[in-house]
Order: C-alpha cells, then sequence, then structure tokens
C-alpha cells in the first residue's frame, strides 16, 4: 500500500532504538524525510546512517535530552515546519506504590506527559496552517489496564491520554490528526528491564522470566519493533484522516478488553 506520505517530514523522539527506531525505519520506508533524536549520540548515529543507506531519505539528528527546556527548545527548532511528530520516552522505573515521592512522580510526568505537550504545543500550529498534519503518541497499554509495580508510568501517560481527548478533536478539523499507540511488551531494552527485575525477584533465569511473561499473552511472544512501527507509519499516512483520538493497543491480544 502506498501510503502517501512520500516527501513529508517526521520528528521521531527517542528513535536511537526500540519501538522508536522501528517507526523510524517505517516511514522511512514510505519516503518520508526525518529529524531523529535520543539522548545517545552513538547509537543516534549509527541509527540514522543506517537508515540513510537503506532508504534514501534525508535524515538529521539531534542528541539530547527532551524534558530538558533548552534542549527541546533547540529539538523543535530544528524540526520546524514538519509534517508528522511521533513522541515517545522510556517509561519510569517500575516499584511500590509506598516507594514514590513527589519528585518521582515530577520526573515521570516531565518525560511521559508534559514534553510530549510542549512538543504538540510547538508543532500543532504550523501543521494546521498548512492543512496537514499527524502526531502519533507512544504510551503504554497501562492506560487501559493499569499495571500495578508502573504506578508512575500509569500516572503521567493517563494525563497524557486526556490531554490528546480533548485537543484531537479540537484540531481535526484542520487536517491534523492526534491518536496514542499502546505498546504491549515487545522485544526492546524495555521488557530486558522488566524480565531482569522479574529474573532477580523470583531468583529465574531470564529465559524463564521471557517465557512466564510471553505465556500471558495471547499471541504467545513479544511484539517486534518492526510491527510497531507499521502501525505507526499507517496511522501518518493519507488513509488514517479519519482516525481521531484514539488509543490503540498493540498487546498480542494481552489486555483482556472489549472496547
Amino acid at each position: 500500500m502506498d501510503l502517501g506520505i512520500r516527501g513529508k517530514r517526521a520528528l521521531v523522539c527517542a528513535s536511537s532504538k526500540g519501538l522508536g527506531l522501528g517507526c523510524a525505519e517505517a516511514l522511512a520506508e514510505a519516503g518520508v524525510d526525518l529529524v531523529m533524536n535520543a539522548r545517545g549520540s552513538e547509537a543516534l548515529e549509527a541509527a540514522a546512517a543506517d537508515i540513510r543507506a537503506r532508504f534514501g531519505v534525508t535524515v538529521e539528528t539531534l542528541a539530547c535530552d527532551v524534558t530538558d527546556e533548552a534542549a527541546r527548545s533547540a529539538l523543535i527548532d530544528k524540526a520546524k515546519g514538519v509534517d508528522i511528530l511521533v513522541t515517545n520516552a522510556g517509561g519510569p522505573p517500575p516499584g511500590l506504590w509506598s516507594d514514590w515521592e513527589r519528585e518521582d512522580f515530577i520526573k515521570a510526568l516531565d518525560a511521559n506527559m508534559l514534553t510530549p505537550i510542549a512538543l504538540m504545543k510547538a508543532l500543532l500550529p504550523g501543521m494546521m496552517d498548512r492543512g496537514w498534519g499527524r502526531v502519533v503518541n507512544i504510551t503504554s497499554q497501562s492506560v487501559k489496564a493499569p499495571i500495578p509495580a508502573l504506578g508512575l508510568s500509569n500516572s503521567a501517560r493517563a494525563g497524557l491520554t486526556g490531554y490528546v481527548a480533548g485537543t484531537s478533536r479540537q484540531v481535526a478539523g484542520k487536517g491534523v490528526t492526534i491518536n496514542n499507540l499502546l505498546p504491549g511488551i515487545h522485544a526492546t531494552d524495555r521488557a530486558i528491564s522488566l524480565d531482569t527485575g522479574v529474573s532477580q525477584a523470583q531468583g529465574i533465569s531470564m529465559e524463564d522470566a521471557k517465557a512466564k511473561r510471553a505465556a500471558t499473552i495471547p499471541a504467545g511472544r513479544y511484539g517486534t519493533r518492526q510491527e510497531f512501527g507499521a502501525a505507526c507509519a499507517f496511522l501518518c499516512s493519507q488513509h488514517a484522516g479519519f482516525i481521531i483520538g484514539q488509543n490503540i493497543l498493540l498487546d498480542g491480544g494481552a489486555t483482556n478488553m472489549t472496547i
């Protein structure tokens, strides 16, 4: 399927690896030029070079922490005029409700709610002026079915979900869509981190921890970044203009819900 976005330009955050990289690759395959961001410059430059070589698109990079206001401002300047925005940030650490203090919640809100909102606020006006735009926020299955050990993530991402629910309806008439992708477990560094925690807490091997988690997924496996990226690219395509303010699960059926 021709996604109809060749020649568009996208900012993809946290795109040196994992789900962000999957989104960057899928957009590049569709002919989209990229601005890629991540904290680590080495992995970012390697990913950018690989995408340039494979897909022949223009790729600009900026290694920075987008939760820092000055760094985010520099990234927004580099991304000025983009047609597509994909927000993404690693989730805060797991723990117990009794472990977290106010500062822990502030950090989670900065990364997983306030930074995506700041990026949208900066880049949506240009999309609206041009009459076309796509925003995809990578959130989590936990906004539909909260995960007890991920209370920081549950809280911050639910706040972003509420913001998108209202904002997406206000900008849709200008040809701009905003939607959220809710990943379950995918084969990324995040899964390794979570499985390591289970392995250590239960005194089992990493292989057993992964198998135990995979057994809870009807698909019987972890997702791949390529599958996730393809879903993101479709939401960014010319075919998705009637999908507004949705929260789309990509979890292999793990979240047992009817809606």
